[in-house]
């Protein structure tokens, strides 16, 4: 049976409700709102109405899962719902980090689980012949892309405009151009609230040449989605506003040169008729997470095409964020430098990048995701003393102090009112939530995840009336170890690699690899995998497929494997989830 619950029937939820009923497969919506569910009780009396998600996940009629909640419970419900061994289609974005969507890719793929995610327009009758004249030669070869979603409201706060309309339109892009952006560069304006922006600007590069652009706003007096793609013997317009005959146009318009200039040829445009072969979008979306639960192949928009997406938009944050702060710094922050520093050294950086495309375009997309994504960004309210080195991709944010002789790793994020230092070595991808103070003696290696509040000593008693520095005792986190929001890790211990210290915990000894540690004192109460989740009896993950056995740290990683569905629900049957 191919049931089907959809969770979140609000805006948008409501249309998938509908269209999911049309089809037959509906069994169950789940809606936090009383209003919202009397009204679906009404309208679908065959359904089942439930504010329940637990319910939902454990009702084992149920095959796939559709989640159209708020952006920012979209990795939670999803992940939640592939744990459940449910089919997955989430509404875009499929996450809002890309370590979250990257997570879910792998866990479905563990699971052996579709994740589908709501990239509409690869299913729009217009799109899909669009994409058939590209194919075709139609237009010759594609040299420039832009895309205008506009419209007043809807106005969201969970996530800026940029996460809100840009989705489709990099999806699309990305498809059309088939490869990925050596060059991105977002700009934003904020008028309705100072850190959301309402109206952003995303410029992209290929190294095939394909130049890109996406202007989105919530903030026009009209409603406009359109899709223009230039060749170089013809352009195709897609506009979504037009009625079904006037939705998709091609213009052979031409550029031809004569004595040296360039010069237009304008040519009778034509509409493309799809009428014959039109299915609401929606619908056919509907129908492609069936087919793909029925077959087991991968959608066109799949967990993977939806991380591609997710990674482009994470960029573009990135450069939107990094403008606003290299214009702070023209008021003093970044260490005196101005914004006019700031930007010829970013001129001097794709002066470089150009130059690099032209004579290798392979290697220019990773120098490009590099400048992108590895810059190193300080808010204007941190503090940075003398001596301190930081890698690339690394962040801190409002009023972290960072002391002299400190070294951060590459891609580390630390979070606010954080101080490290003097003299602390934090190895790469750290990361230090609010209101942690890692203190001299302490030594993260790299991937070691700091919760909220988390407590280091380094002194074993102290005075404040006595100065004892020099009876500092060192602590070692080692790779991937997570301690919990408001442990505390009495000195001169090491914690292992990829350790698990639960929040509260008060931990007082070495702790093995892999080992889970609560309480007050701290004790080991099982083990836990790379990934996170905890072992089996027989120290097996049932999340990600690897297995361990003992050793004298602690447990070592023995083999990597897949699950199948039989060993899965083997595991789960003699497994404790709580």
């Amino acid at each position: 049976m191919k049931n089907i619950a959809v969770i979140g029937a609000g805006y948008w939820g409501k249309n998938l409700v509908r269209n999911f009923s049309q089809l037959e497969v509906l069994k169950s919506v789940c809606d936090q709102d009383h209003d919202i569910r009397s009204k679906l009780s009404k309208d679908y009396p065959g359904v089942t109405v439930t504010d329940d998600f637990d319910a939902v996940l454990n009702d084992t009629d149920i095959a796939g899962v559709v989640i159209s909640a708020p952006a920012a419970l979209h990795f939670d419900l999803a992940r939640k719902a592939l744990m459940a061994d449910k089919h997955v289609f989430v509404e875009k974005p499929l996450a809002l980090t890309y370590q979250d969507g990257k997570g879910l890719v792998e866990l479905a793929e563990a699971r052996q689980k579709i994740l589908f995610v709501g990239h509409i327009l690869h299913y729009h009758p217009a799109v899909v012949k669009l994409k058939e004249l590209i194919n075709s030669g139609s237009i010759g070869r594609i040299e420039y892309i832009y895309s205008r979603r506009l419209s007043l409201g809807k106005i969201r706060r969970e996530e800026n405009i940029l996460w809100s309309f840009a989705p489709h339109d990099i999806s699309i892009i990305l498809s059309l151009v088939g490869e990925d952006p050596y060059y991105v560069d977002s700009v934003g304006s904020n008028f309705l609230h100072a850190r959301i922006a309402d109206i952003t600007m995303t410029n992209l590069k290929f190294p095939s040449g394909i130049g890109a652009h996406i202007f989105v706003s919530w903030l026009n007096p009209f409603k406009e989605q359109r899709l223009v793609v230039v060749g170089s013997r013809g352009m195709l317009m897609f506009d979504d506003t037009k009625p079904v005959e006037e939705k998709l146009v091609l213009y052979p318009h031409t550029i031809n040169w004569k004595n040296g200039m360039p010069v237009p040829e304008k040519a009778e445009s034509n509409a493309i008729d799809i009428s014959q072969s039109w299915e609401e979008p929606l619908k056919a979306e509907c129908r492609a997470f069936l087919s793909a639960m029925d077959t087991g192949f991968k959608p066109i928009t799949s967990g993977d095409e939806g991380l591609r997406v997710l990674r482009i938009l994470e960029i573009s944050q990135k450069s939107v964020e990094q403008k606003e702060f290299t214009t702070y710094s023209s008021l003093g922050g970044n260490g005196g430098k101005s914004w006019y520093e700031n930007e010829t050294k970013a001129d001097t950086e794709r002066n470089s990048i150009y130059q690099s495309a032209i004579q290798n375009p392979k290697a220019a997309i990773e120098l490009r995701q590099s400048l992108s994504d590895d810059s190193v960004f300080i808010h204007p309210t941190a503090v940075i003393d003398d001596q301190v080195v930081f890698g690339h991709g690394s962040r801190i944010w409002l009023f972290s102090h960072v002391l002299s002789g400190s070294r951060i790793g590459q891609n580390c994020n630390v979070g606010q009112n954080v101080a490290i230092g003097p003299d602390v070595t934090v190895g790469n991808n750290c990361k230090i939530q609010n209101n942690v103070s890692v203190y001299k003696g302490v030594t993260l290696e790299d991937g070691v995840f700091c919760g909220p509040s988390m407590v280091f000593t380094n002194v074993y008693n102290p005075r404040a009336e006595i100065r004892k520095m020099d009876q500092v005792k060192p602590t070692l986190v080692k790779t991937g170890a997570t301690l919990g929001a408001n442990c505390t890790i009495i000195c001169g211990i090491t914690i292992g690699r990829y350790a698990f210290i639960g929040a509260g915990a008060v931990v007082t000894k070495d702790v093995s690899d892999h080992a889970l540690v609560v309480g007050n004192p701290g004790k080991q109460i099982g083990w836990v995998c790379e990934c996170g989740e905890r072992l089996t009896d027989d120290l097996r993950c049932i999340v990600c497929g690897k297995s361990y056995e003992k050793c004298d740290r602690g447990i070592t990683k023995m083999v990597s494997e897949e699950l199948n569905s039989e060993s899965v629900q083997a595991l789960k049957k003699n497994t404790d989830y709580n």
